[in-house]
């Protein structure tokens, strides 16, 4: 994951959001809580609403999420993109992002305990 902005733009990120390897959160922007953001994906200029699912190979630029989104493997999401032809985020994905953000959260647990061992 890349988090990177240029000439200051300001760049958050919320709480137990998981983003994914090779994926670059671009500044200006927001993700907010409780977002999953899959791998190879783009977000630039745009806010992403809590309980957002984004998936892999995806750009999100300069729209906005509103909250609970899903958007689907591969898609492009730019400003004259029609939010209405998306869903909400399935339950199944709200329990995958859960299930991420515990296993990242046992690894910080277990990296802890093998560095107090060292």
């Amino acid at each position: 994951m890349v988090i990177h902005s240029k000439s200051g733009a300001a760049v958050s990120i919320g709480e137990r959001t998981s983003i994914a390897h090779r994926s670059i959160i671009h500044g200006p922007c927001s993700v907010g809580d409780d977002v999953f953001i899959g791998f190879n994906s783009v977000v630039f200029r745009s806010h992403v609403g809590n309980g957002c699912v984004v998936r892999h190979n995806c750009v999100v630029d300069g729209l906005d999420l509103p909250k609970d989104f899903h958007v689907p493997p591969m898609t492009n999401i730019e400003p004259d993109f029609d939010l209405n032809s998306i869903s909400k985020v399935p339950p199944e994905y709200s329990t995958f992002s859960e299930s991420v953000v515990s296993a990242n959260h046992d690894l910080v647990k277990g990296y802890k305990k093998l560095a107090n061992e060292l």
